[in-house]
């Protein structure tokens, strides 16, 4: 036992002591690993990286994917409900009302016999005058004549004109699709219902209240909603709403009213008839060039009712 005790000692003190050299120095165990000094940094207190914690070259800026419901989204711009800056489609004749489906085959016959046939071959005026519903402007003592060559009374000592006559001055304004029209004597509402089919807005006026007002109702129902009118004097025009590209009258004023004249376009043309009620009356166009330069010229004699002026005080 004793013995055994005496080995261990012996053993543990040549473990723990340092070799020595031939020359006496001691030298560092072979089995102990050597101590290699710590880099040096900037900050003591920055711990050192290590290789897990060094990104390659090419990712230093590279952040962390964030995850799928926390992507950033590019922000888009705004999309406005309605397109602006663009003005607004004109209203057209809705052609709903089943006057537009009667007597179809007479209108035609109307304007190939009565109207194409002397001279009138603007298409959009001949077109025009094959859709409106005549018939349905005339009053119901005239309505199997609705379609025959000839002026009809429709009250207060006024007329609906002759087909042709409607077909002629119509194609010597040369209405555009996007022109504005100014018509003096609405009457029963026919004359504007022909230069509605074919240009964008139609402004009537008729002194006469009764007639007025029942030929606003009527261009109301047959869906003219490019039509309006109002009763007035229509010596003045309506210049809130010009200048017009063309200009109508549908009755025999003393002579040219200067107030029409102003409201007439630059570029625009207007028809008027021009004479007394018991003198020549001849239908007149006048234009204005783009200058603003007035001209007339007479085209051929017609008789039309007169044009009735307000009370004058």
């Amino acid at each position: 036992m004793d013995v055994m005790i005496l080995r261990s000692l012996v053993l543990c003190a040549v473990l723990f002591l340092p070799s020595c050299s031939p020359d006496g120095s001691e030298q560092q165990r072979s089995d102990v690993p050597p101590v290699s000094a710590a880099p040096a940094t900037d900050s003591a207190d920055e711990p050192a990286r290590t290789a897990a914690d060094e990104k390659p070259a090419g990712d230093a800026a590279t952040e962390p994917a964030a995850p799928e419901g926390d992507k950033p989204t590019e922000e888009q711009p705004a999309q406005p409900d309605e397109p602006t800056g663009k003005p607004e489609p004109p209203k057209r004749p809705t052609h709903e009302h089943k006057a537009f489906k009667e007597r179809a085959a007479e209108r035609e016959g109307m304007v190939r016999r009565q109207i194409e046939a002397r001279g009138v071959k603007d298409k959009t005026v001949l077109a025009a005058l094959r859709t409106v519903p005549r018939h349905a402007f005339v009053t119901p003592e005239h309505l199997g004549r609705a379609y025959i060559d000839s002026p009809l009374p429709i009250g207060l000592g006024q007329t609906i004109s002759q087909p042709y006559i409607v077909g002629y001055m119509t194609e010597q304004l040369g209405i555009d699709a996007d022109d504005k029209v100014l018509e003096i004597g609405t009457g029963s509402g026919y004359q504007a219902a022909v230069c509605a089919e074919i240009a964008a807005e139609v402004y009537s006026i008729e002194i006469l209240k009764t007639l007025g007002a029942a030929a606003g109702k009527r261009l109301k129902e047959l869906g003219y909603r490019n039509a309006t009118t109002k009763v007035a004097d229509g010596y003045h025009g309506w210049p809130e709403h010009g200048p017009f590209d063309a200009i109508i009258v549908t009755a025999a004023a003393q002579h040219v009213p200067p107030p029409l004249v102003k409201q007439l376009k630059p570029g625009g043309r207007m028809m008027i008839p021009v004479g007394g009620p018991f003198a020549a009356q001849y239908l007149i166009l006048v234009t204005k060039d783009a200058d603003g330069k007035v001209a007339s010229k007479s085209l051929l004699p017609v008789r039309f009712v007169p044009l009735t002026r307000a009370k004058q005080e």
